[in-house]
């Protein structure tokens, strides 16, 4: 087969691929070139994280589908295995040496399926970034597909979770043909759509410990394209697994059931088998979401019951909680809020790509022959996909009453501890009462030998002697005049300086705490007596500006003393 010419733009385009989405050349409102520099921007920053460095071995599985189930399935492993597969032929001006020429050695297939995937969500996707720029450009992809497929990557963690959309373009009128390439199979009359979903999964199961299982949420990334014409259909799916692509593998193998097999004779048959994608993609999305509720529904019971059932009070055992009680309800709490945004974009999702083909039938661009051929399998597509549009609307109703439970019983928790806490209160009060009643009992007897020891320090000095100096028996006592103006010199001094010093240090504090309560701006404040006037003022208890929590107490009546 001879060579397949390409428009001059068209040529420019494949050319620059490098530069996608800059090259693109389907303009429109959301296209316009300060938005194409953003989307290449943004690829270049990521393209470290989401793909494999050139020339690193690749894994890229596709199934090229045609009338007769006509099948051409494998992985492309090299870059030059692509570029074989791809079809695209670079050539030299014979007339213009400094020219060059590109034109494609075969037609595009009637369904092009590309599978872009990744050991999981988290890894780099096993293609380098030449080879999706290469594939966007010769099928001019919309440039909004990049914002669904940069969720995946090398991540510490998943990206973009509530991150969800739904995107369309059309390109159905007669005058926009757009990149017209009827040997290729495109008239340039077409719609493209690009959305994600979601679906939930179990990565590990603990029979013995169900509670300890782990759940993921995974997502995929579709890209669509149908020309309304020829019926040529393409498809790109990007995935951290490959049970997507199996998915799909069931419905165009060739040893199936007719009945079970995609057709692509015509463009009807080509429209259906898109609808029937369609449902497979949106079908994925309603796994197991039931059983990860289900599990998290008997974790929140697991690990709430006692605090709704279990016996408090003296004489009962119960569950002593701690702030990380609080934690562990909190992160399920935030896990089921999550489940319930997830399922709300799924819906919204289902909602915009079912009504996106029912308008199909009322857009007058759209060809009368495939709405009178495929109008029931539209109305068949949108009563299946309000199905599951509904199975997952009462699996939000039942998310939304667990996390009503969950934030419930996370108050019943906080009312433990807070019980805890006053319990744990009540203990240390009735210990510091015990300890102030033996305070007081030893200040009591500190008082009663006040006197006695004072008295006794006194005649301990020279000022009055009984002992005889020379040895003799003891006599009426001597008097010293002098000892004593030596005690009274000594002793008021430093009893002077004592009362100074604290009065320093006592000062020194009140001054600090005073500039820490004013307002660091200017406000005037209400006039306040001064802190300093009465010098005997910290020897008193100032019981108006420092409050004393005052304990429970049972103070044993004493005798008075006269």
């Amino acid at each position: 087969m001879a060579n397949i010419t390409l428009p001059e733009i068209f040529q420019q385009s494949c050319l620059n691929s490098k530069s996608y989405p800059s090259n693109y050349t389907l303009k429109s409102l959301s296209t316009y070139p300060t938005a194409l520099k953003v989307w290449r921007k943004r690829l270049q920053e990521n393209a470290a994280e989401m793909f494999l460095q050139t020339g690193s071995p690749v894994d890229i599985p596709y199934r090229d589908l045609n009338a007769g189930r006509q099948l051409d399935k494998r992985n492309i492993f090299s870059l030059v295995e692509f570029d074989q597969w791809l079809g695209l032929q670079i050539t030299n001006d014979p007339v213009n040496h400094g020219r060059q020429i590109v034109s494609a050695t075969k037609p595009d297939p009637k369904c092009r399926f590309v599978y872009i995937h990744g050991d999981n969500s988290r890894t780099r996707l096993k293609i380098t970034k030449e080879m999706v720029t290469k594939i966007m450009t010769y099928h001019q992809v919309m440039p909004v597909y990049l914002d669904f497929m940069s969720v995946f990557g090398e991540y510490p963690d998943q990206q973009d979770l509530r991150f969800s959309g739904f995107r369309e373009q059309s390109l159905m009128k007669e005058t926009h043909i757009g990149l017209a390439v009827p040997e290729l199979g495109r008239s340039g009359r077409q719609f493209q759509l690009c959305y994600n979903l979601k679906c939930a999964s179990l990565i590990k199961a603990d029979k013995t410990a169900p509670t300890t299982n782990e759940w993921s949420i995974r997502q995929a990334a579709i890209h669509h394209q149908f020309d309304i014409v020829h019926g040529t259909t393409l498809w790109i799916v990007t995935k951290g697994h490959l049970d997507l692509q199996q998915r799909f593998k069931e419905l165009t193998v060739r040893d199936g059931r007719p009945e079970d097999v995609l057709s692509f004779d015509t463009a009807e048959d080509c429209f259906r088998s898109s609808l029937a994608a369609h449902l497979i993609y949106c079908h994925w999305s309603t796994d197991d979401w039931r059983g990860y509720i289900r599990w998290l529904e008997m974790v929140i019971a697991d690990e709430t019951a006692m605090a709704v059932y279990g016996p408090r009070g003296h004489g009962h055992s119960y569950e002593q909680y701690c702030p990380q009680h609080i934690q562990d309800i909190q992160r399920r709490q935030d896990k089921i809020n999550e489940i319930v945004m997830v399922l709300e974009a799924n819906v919204d999702v289902m909602k915009s790509l079912c009504k996106f083909y029912t308008d199909l039938q009322s857009n007058r661009h759209f060809p009368q022959e495939l709405k009178d051929s495929c109008g029931e399998d539209i109305l068949a597509f949108s009563a299946q996909i309000e199905d599951m549009m509904y199975d997952l609307k009462m699996q939000v109703a039942r998310a939304t009453v667990l996390v009503k439970i969950t934030n419930d019983r996370k108050e019943i928790i906080l009312q433990h501890l807070q019980s805890q806490a006053t319990a744990r209160m009540e203990r240390l009060n009735a210990n510091m009462e015990k300890e102030a009643i033996v305070m007081r009992i030893i200040t009591i007897v500190t008082l009663i030998y006040l006197p006695a020891t004072f008295v006794s320090t006194f005649f301990s000095t020279d000022i009055v002697k009984y002992q005889n100096q020379n040895g003799g028996a003891p006599g009426d006592g001597n008097f010293s005049q002098t000892a004593l103006n030596r005690w009274l010199q000594v002793t008021f001094p430093l009893t002077a300086a004592t009362i100074l010093f604290a009065y320093t240090a006592w000062w020194l504090a009140e001054k600090s705490t005073t500039a820490e309560e004013q307002p660091k701006g200017r406000v005037r404040a209400p006039p306040v007596e001064s802190k300093t006037t009465d010098p005997l003022k910290f020897l008193r208890f100032n019981i108006g500006h420092r409050p004393v929590q005052q304990l429970p107490t049972h103070e044993p009546k004493l005798p008075a003393w006269p």
